[in-house]
């Protein structure tokens, strides 16, 4: 061959290296522990279904880095009365297919959400709103069920869906096929939905004409890996630039690792242990293996020794490797709504044997322990820490530990008589956790939607409507912490740790900041160099 006709075969070749180059560049690749559970915004109030929701739709309501409400698809809100909120909408903005953004969509995706949300309801977030009503094609008033000071902080999570793309999938049994074909799964977010396999890849591409900006990447893959070895070792050998959810067990050793950046920030997940307050329960056994007659776990003794049995500054240092700190209520410290009252709790092995002999139970039980073991970072670890040290108490314990897409739906069925998982306040305030989960299950009311436990208290009721109606920050607040006092001494939820979340990636190949609500969000992640 001739020196003139390699030349130009050699320059060919360097052109196509540094295309190649150039798409790779414009490829963020990310591993994820989970996935979404549906391209349907409204089918899932699971974080992991959040955090994917974010890169294709857009919430009324932002929440910043640190849980701080910030303006979204809304841009302003006040309230006009005590039952009447108005939010002043972003102008210019369009969704996906060309389609303008107005107050039908806002509308539309409100009364969807009772008709088609799944098993882990996101109705939670619009539960206040009693009618949404237009008033021009920016401006929408929501008259709720009674002053609601909290509702801008609920639609931290109110994906806006287009009402053209989505009217013919809006009951259960269309919106699945619509949204994970793709058809009504257009939004107003920075990604455009492209291709999504269950359990596995999630594509995307940049939406050029995204009312923030164009995002830095323009593509986006987002791999669904449960398993935290083979997310690391993606990472290791380039097939992913970066991993959220690194385990305990390795986060130690990528920090010395000179190849690795890693990220790590508080988060605002609890760990909680429930424990079933029905008459009879299903999953309790005699030393025998037979079921026990009545549920142990409505003695108040019972639920004390497993409290006691709990060595939470071990499972923080051994079992979750220091990627945690001890908790004794529903938040993290310091949420609106944490009480200072709550004592600290200490393990107790000897007391708790003894309680268990006063509740009748002198040599223990048995009971089966049910927990997800691919949601949140040690999720399955904590579960069989908590195994251990019941047994050490005399209550033999059965771990399940088993995959969220089972394990949510079975929990809402009331499946369960102990469980443990995790439980986010988004809001950064005590309504959205503890009228969700710490008041009777209220239908009529909109409350208690993710009382799994049949726990009842009226006094605690009581305190929890009446700060959903308390407008004055101060009194709202004290009555969260009167509620939260009273939840914690019924020991019917254990709060046990507050998690820490680490996110690592190539070293120098990305900037992110990372975000209490574990978030992945493609948009805030830009090229390192």
């Amino acid at each position: 061959m001739k020196l003139g006709k390699l030349l130009q075969v050699g320059a060919l070749s360097v052109a196509l290296g540094l295309a190649a180059a150039a798409a790779s560049a414009q490829t963020l690749t990310v591993g994820v522990r989970g996935g979404p559970e549906s391209m349907d915004p409204h089918y899932s109030a699971l974080g992991v279904h959040a955090d994917a929701m974010k890169h294709v739709f857009d919430t009324l309501v932002w929440s910043g880095d640190n849980l701080q409400i910030e303006p979204g698809l809304a841009e302003s809100w006040k309230p006009l009365d005590d039952t009447t909120w108005e939010f002043k909408l972003r102008k210019g903005v369009k969704f996906h297919d060309g389609s303008d953004f107005t107050a039908e969509d806002v509308k539309f995706s409100i009364e969807r959400i009772p008709v088609v949300t799944g098993p882990t309801t996101v109705l939670i977030y619009v539960r206040r709103v009693k009618e949404v009503v237009i008033v021009d094609p920016h401006t929408v008033h929501l008259k709720t069920d009674g002053p609601a000071a909290t509702l801008p902080n609920d639609f931290v999570r109110l994906f806006i869906v287009s009402h053209k793309a989505a009217k013919d999938f809006s009951t259960k049994e269309t919106a699945a096929e619509g949204f994970n074909s793709g058809k009504a799964a257009i939004g107003t977010g920075p990604y455009k939905f492209v291709s999504w396999e269950p359990k596995g890849d999630l594509v995307l591409e940049r939406y050029d004409g995204y009312w923030r900006g164009k995002g830095p990447w323009a593509k986006v893959v987002r791999k669904e890996m449960p398993n935290d070895s083979s997310r690391l070792a993606a990472l290791k050998s380039g097939q992913v630039d970066l991993v959220n959810y690194v385990s305990s067990a390795d986060w130690q050793a990528l920090k010395r690792d000179p190849k690795i950046d890693v990220s790590t920030a508080d988060s605002v997940y609890v760990m909680n242990l429930q424990l079933d307050q029905r008459e009879t329960t299903p999953k309790v056994y005699d030393l025998d293996g037979k079921p026990l007659a009545k549920n142990p776990f409505r003695d108040a003794k019972v639920r004390e020794a497993i409290d006691l049995a709990i060595d939470r500054q071990t499972m923080v240092d051994v079992v979750l490797e220091g990627l945690g700190t001890p908790n004794n209520q529903l938040m993290p410290k310091d949420f609106f709504g944490w009480s200072a009252k709550v004592p600290e709790r200490k393990p107790d092995p000897a007391r708790a044997k003894a309680l268990l002999a006063e509740a009748g139970y002198p040599n223990g039980f048995k009971m089966d322990l049910h927990c997800t073991s691919d949601r949140l970072p040690g999720d399955g670890a904590i579960c069989q820490g908590l195994g251990q040290m019941f047994a050490q108490v005399g209550i033999q314990t059965n771990v399940n530990a088993i995959s969220r897409t089972v394990y949510f739906p079975a929990q809402a069925k009331k499946e369960y008589s102990a469980f443990m998982n995790g439980w986010g306040t988004l809001t950064g305030e005590g309504s959205y956790t503890l009228a969700a989960m710490a008041h009777s299950n209220s239908p009529e009311l909109k409350l208690g939607a993710f009382n799994r436990i049949e726990y009842a208290n009226p006094k605690v009721d009581e305190l929890l409507q009446a700060a959903g109606r308390e407008l004055d920050d101060p009194k709202r607040r004290s009555l969260y912490e009167q509620a939260m006092d009273l939840i914690m001494a019924d020991r019917a939820y254990i709060s046990i740790v507050t998690l820490q979340t680490v996110w690592a990636s190539a070293k120098g190949k990305l900037k992110m900041a990372p975000r209490t609500d574990e978030d992945t969000l493609a948009f805030f992640i830009t090229p390192g160099k």
